[in-house]
This record gives C-alpha cells, structure tokens and sequence, in this order.
C-alpha cells in the first residue's frame, strides 16, 4: 500500500508536466520536452532507476509523447492557416532524417557537450527575439539552397530528437529570420514536430530494446507509464496553447518565446559547465 501511496504524488507531477507541455506546445510552437524531460528525470532518479539510461528514457519518452501533441498542435494552428506547407514539402524529409540520426547520436556524445552547444545556440536565438522580436517582418526570403537547404534541417531534427524536444526551439526562430510571422513559424514548427518525435522515439525504442536495466512498462527507452499519464494532458491542454497564441500580439509572442528559450539555455549551460 505504501508503494502506491508514494506513486501519487509522481501522477499529480506527471499529470501537471502534461497540462504545462501541451500549453507550451500550443502557444509556443514547441514539444514541450524541455519541461518533460527533467521532470522525468528526477521521478525515474526517485524510482532508483540506473542513472546511465535515466536521460535516455526521459529523452525517448519525452518524444514519444511529442507525437501525440504535435498532432493536436498543428491542427489547430492549421485550422487558423497558419501552417507553412511550401516550407514542410521543403524542410520535412531532411527534418526526420536528422531526427533518426540525433537518436542513433544521442547515446554517443556527452551530455555536456549537447547541453553546451544547445545553450549557447538558444542564448543566442533568445537575445534576438527579446530585442528585435514583434518588429513587421522584413520581405519573405526564399528557403536555403544548396548545401543549407540540407543542413539548416538536417541540424533542427538532429539536435530536437538528442535533447527529447520537438524543434520549436531551433525551427521558430530559424523561419523568423526567413520573414515568417511568428504566428505561422510556431504553427509550421508544430507539423515539424511531428516529423521530430515520431521516427526519434521509433530509433529509441529499437536502440534499447531488451536492456535489462529499463523499469517496469518499458518498449525500449520509450515508458509506456510516464507516456499514459502525460500524452492525455498534452493533447488535451495543445488546443488552449494554440488559440491563446492567436490572441496575442506579434511581440507578446516574440517576449514569450525569446523568455522561453533564454530559460532553457541558461538551464542548459547550468548543466554543461
């Protein structure tokens, strides 16, 4: 009895975790891993699950509900036309090819090392949103050619599915820069997000298959438990992130985006140094 009395506070935080993400994933246009994957973390810490696999559940889980919430997300941003699909036939095929290669990556490199380069990219990202945010959009420039048009998204698939993240992070501010509206960039990354978590939690699932030292409920490093009672919430609480996103001015937008990620890389770079 007690050891289910215990697990009662973990669903309260696992359901609040969801609310909170699918708000995220809606107004912001991200996955709402950034606040998934550390919660995880710590209650997976708190189940005296092995620390080496801790992150890569956390990471593998946090995607597998992405999908979900994705989904919710980009449908109703789509229903306010407000998703790029000239940019989806051009960025996705390259967006979930680096995503499979993030989650093949991801157990190769060092933690640090990714929480340090993703810091230093997203302080970079939110001081310009912060200071030049909400301004009209200069003219629409036209997608990458060439070699960028491979790695521009090819970078955005592959660093969001290493770090559990739908790609809000990265592709927001990318297609601000193209002169995309900030209410269609947050629309278009939330499709792209899909394209992120569905083949990264497939790639984790296979990559930890059969690992003997996985919890209880697990397919791979995906956890059937932690996604149960946060994928609900997530896609319940997308539509309201969504809708309030379209009641809010460009720059209230830009502020709330560019706090987002300057919290993210400062918690980042806390981590990495």
């Amino acid at each position: 009895m007690n050891e289910w009395t215990e697990l009662i506070p973990l669903a309260g935080a696992m359901l609040a975790t969801g609310v909170l993400a699918g708000l995220l994933a809606g107004l912001l246009g991200v996955g709402g891993g950034i606040v998934i994957v550390p919660v995880l973390e710590a209650a997976l810490g708190g189940l005296g699950v092995d620390p080496a696999i801790r992150m890569h559940i956390a990471v593998a889980t946090s995607l597998a509900t992405i999908i979900l919430t994705s989904v919710m997300s980009a449908r109703a941003h789509h229903s306010r036309g407000a998703v790029d699909f000239v940019a989806a036939r051009a960025w996705g095929l390259y967006i979930l090819f680096g995503a499979i290669l993030g989650a093949v990556l991801a157990s190769r490199l060092h933690s640090s090392v990714l929480a340090l380069i993703f810091g230093t990219v997203a302080v970079l990202m939110a001081l310009r949103m912060l200071l030049f945010g909400g301004r009209a959009p200069g003219p629409a420039r036209a997608m990458p050619m060439g070699v960028l048009a491979r790695l521009v998204p090819l970078g955005i698939g592959g660093l969001s599915s290493m770090m559990g993240i739908g790609g809000g992070t990265f592709s927001v501010p990318v297609l601000t820069l193209l002169g995309q509206p900030i209410h269609r960039a947050v629309g278009t990354s939330a499709f792209f997000g899909l394209l992120i978590s569905l083949p990264g939690a497939i790639a984790f699932g296979l990559a930890g298959w059969g690992d003997p030292r996985l919890p209880p409920g697990s397919v791979g490093f995906v956890n059937l438990a932690g996604l149960a009672f946060i994928a609900p919430m997530t896609m319940l609480a997308a539509p309201w992130g969504a809708r309030l996103a379209h009641h809010l001015n460009a720059r209230q937008l830009n502020l709330a985006f560019g706090l987002f990620l300057l919290i993210v890389a400062l918690r980042m770079l806390y981590r990495a140094l």
